[in-house]
């Protein structure tokens, strides 16, 4: 992972970000309902890493009005997207990598959303973050798996490592007991092959590795076509993990 590169990415995409991540809304949506049916106290301390627009954040204050609400993210940028969430004296704004900055103790929840697929090792991560939970708190988050996009990986053979399902519970279980796991598949319908990489690209998710030449563009296009068209459209595969997990009582 280039770090550097996805924040780039990302930063550039804040303007466009809200408008196309329509995907990654209605994920968020789904969280804070799963959230409101299985956490079973009050979070008064909560960090949420990889915030970027704040879209989740805002949801996640208003279900759970936390004490203390620690939102993270890779750029630094993202401060001025959640600056209205910073007026409240309960929130406040930790830059940095959250698989290297350091965070606050004693939190009943640490979640994030649509986030997790950027790490370089999840399974690391879910190590500190039991560390950084009290007694019985909470990881939830939301991530993308196998299946995630799979029409640019089959055309390009580029992609994120996604973890399955199944990998990331194994992930968490020492650590963690699984209260509630769940996938499903979303698929976004497009006008063509253009528009689903001018997707990727307003919403700062661009897999591609390298520029292409317009002979490259042509040749993607066309194979797009033939292997997935439906009718007038042609599919992006969104593959969403849902977990909700428990710390261990020591």
């Amino acid at each position: 992972m280039d770090k550097r590169l996805i924040a780039k990415r990302f930063s550039k995409a804040i303007a466009t970000y809200p408008h196309e991540a329509n995907v990654q809304r209605q994920i968020a949506d789904k969280m804070i309902r799963l959230l409101k049916k299985h956490l079973s106290a009050p979070c008064p301390r909560v960090i949420e890493f990889g915030c970027g627009t704040g879209a989740y954040s805002r949801m996640l204050f208003r279900a759970l009005r936390p004490e203390e609400l620690f939102l993270n993210d890779l750029c630094p940028e993202m401060r001025l997207c959640v600056e209205d969430l910073l007026m409240e004296k309960q929130v406040f704004f930790l830059p940095g990598d959250a698989e290297t900055a350091s965070f606050p103790e004693e939190n009943a929840l640490i979640t994030s959303c649509s986030a997790l697929q950027w790490f370089e090792s999840p399974e690391n991560f879910f190590g500190k973050c039991g560390t950084l939970l009290g007694d019985q708190g909470y990881l939830a988050f939301s991530t993308f798996g196998k299946d995630n996009m799979k029409e640019i990986r089959e055309l390009t053979g580029q992609g994120l490592p996604y973890r399955s399902r199944e990998e990331l519970e194994t992930a968490l279980s020492p650590r963690f007991d699984i209260v509630h796991s769940e996938e499903e598949l979303i698929p976004l319908f497009f006008e063509g092959p253009v528009k689903v990489l001018y997707h990727l690209k307003q919403t700062g998710v661009n897999s591609l590795s390298k520029a292409w030449t317009r002979r490259d563009l042509l040749h993607f296009c066309e194979r797009y076509v033939q292997e997935f068209a439906q009718g007038a459209s042609v599919p992006l595969t969104y593959h969403p993990i849902y977990i909700i997990a428990k710390k261990k009582k020591v």
